[in-house]
């Protein structure tokens, strides 16, 4: 055996042999008791060997999401939209005889406001119009940037 190994059980030895037997415990009220957990923890930290790191407390308030945040360095990356009008679930039976001309029926109503993706997330809902012969949306509701932070939690 190492002597580095036996170093180790001598302290656990040592450790076990100081901390308050299990009838001691039932003793101690829920405040000794904690101290308690608490300097034994304090001691297993301490004898660790290693450089310790300081941390810094985080900050709990999430509605200050975009103030420190330097906009500037993600503006440029592209990102997926999609717009989803519908879905449905169809087994591969059916999947297999659709053909062309085949319709197959969503779960939305005609005129029910379409759902807008970014990336997989819902952002917004809106309305489907033409532009220059092309599809577009119209947003008519667009979550906040809040309530899209606690989406993605």
């Amino acid at each position: 055996m190492s002597s580095h190994h036996k170093n180790q059980d001598s302290v656990a030895v040592d450790e076990w042999a100081d901390a308050p037997s299990q009838s001691q415990v039932g003793e101690l009220d829920s405040g000794q008791e904690e101290k308690v957990t608490s300097e034994v923890k304090k001691e297993e930290v301490a004898s660790m060997s290693g450089p310790q790191a300081v941390l810094e407390e985080l900050e709990a308030d999430p509605g200050n999401v975009t103030k420190d945040i330097n906009l500037e360095l993600i503006l440029d990356i592209p990102v997926t939209m999609a717009m989803e009008i519908g879905r449905t679930r169809i087994s591969i039976r059916n999947l297999l005889q659709l053909n062309q001309g085949s319709v197959v029926e969503l779960d939305r109503l005609a005129g029910e406001p379409l759902d807008v993706l970014v990336n997989g997330c819902l952002i917004a809902h809106g309305e489907l119009v033409v532009v220059n012969e092309k599809f577009g949306i119209r947003l008519t509701d667009v979550i906040s940037a809040p309530e899209r932070v606690k989406r993605l939690k």
